[in-house]
């Protein structure tokens, strides 16, 4: 090995460790336990290795309520949330006064504590035998009924999930766009305009291509932390998220390890395999997918 490459491999020695330490060992040790059938946290033993761990959380209906709350909340806040602020990030770039008040506003729900949020959606939407909460009052005031949006109907309890995970994450989104809104040449959108090319046909055809690898993180980064959403979740309904119904994936490796009737280390490790590989799948179709629709300059 050159000087200059041993030097270079020293410099990153630091990094590589943390990363054995922190990820490669601990990702092992998960697919480890996920093979080992009839395992006991007592006595560290085990009576087999197979694929009984997969079979039980495949077959278990908290797993299935689990999936598809974390299918719906994929599939529901990642283009929703992309979309807003894609449209919020294009409004402020036509601003130019109170630009910076706006900004600031929109980017103060991403410093704020998650569980403080969830505390204010609760008073929202929870109702209480002295208060049918501040968004049934306003339904009453267009002569809608009541919903018990916390412990109420699925639908109404996925509505708020979802409602919630979106304003959490729309900060993030509209910082990312919002800078690179900014970095678009206005040149090219001038000339089009000299050509007679309309503002949707320049935004479509030239705005949205150039700040794709933009829009694209975002969506890879909404599917990975979507699919890991926990705290969203036990904000509003609480730890006790299998009688609510409304689980998600990473709950319930926790619950299987923590909760009531945990301490299932096998059963959580390949629920978390079982996690990995949806995640590592979507990944790869969108990177599969960005190769013809993402324009790096």
């Amino acid at each position: 090995m050159k000087r200059s490459g041993l030097k270079a491999f020293l410099y990153l020695l630091p990094a590589l460790i943390f990363l054995a330490v922190f990820l490669v060992y601990p990702l092992i040790d998960v697919l480890i336990y996920s093979f080992e059938e009839g395992y006991s946290s007592a006595a560290q033993s085990f009576s087999g290795i197979g694929w009984y761990n997969f079979d039980y959380v495949l077959h278990d209906p908290y797993f299935t309520q689990a999936l598809i709350n974390t299918f719906i909340l994929v599939l529901i806040t990642v283009p929703v949330s992309t979309g807003f602020a894609l449209l919020i990030a294009f409004a402020l770039t036509r601003i130019t006064k109170l630009r910076s008040l706006f900004e600031t506003v929109f980017f103060l729900p991403y410093v704020t504590n998650t569980l403080a949020v969830g505390m204010v959606f609760m008073v929202l939407f929870k109702t209480t035998p002295y208060s049918e909460g501040f968004v049934n009052m306003l339904m009453g005031m267009v002569g809608l009924g009541p919903v018990d949006f916390i412990e109420g109907p699925y639908w109404a309890k996925m509505f708020v999930l979802c409602f919630y995970t979106i304003w959490i994450v729309l900060p993030f989104k509209i910082l990312i766009l919002t800078s690179a809104l900014a970095s678009v040449n206005p040149q090219y959108a001038q000339a089009a305009r000299i050509d007679g090319a309309s503002s949707w046909r320049i935004f479509t055809k030239i705005t949205l291509p150039l700040i794709s690898p933009s829009v694209f993180y975002l969506i890879i980064t909404g599917f990975i932390g979507a699919f890991k959403a926990y705290s969203d979740a036990v904000a509003l309904f609480g730890t006790s998220l299998n009688s609510a119904g409304m689980n998600t994936l990473v709950g319930y490796v926790f619950d299987m390890l923590y909760r009531e009737g945990g301490g299932y280390p096998s059963y959580a490790s390949a629920a978390a395999i079982l996690l990995f590989l949806i995640i590592l799948t979507i990944t790869v179709i969108n990177l599969l997918y960005s190769r013809k629709h993402v324009h790096y300059s």
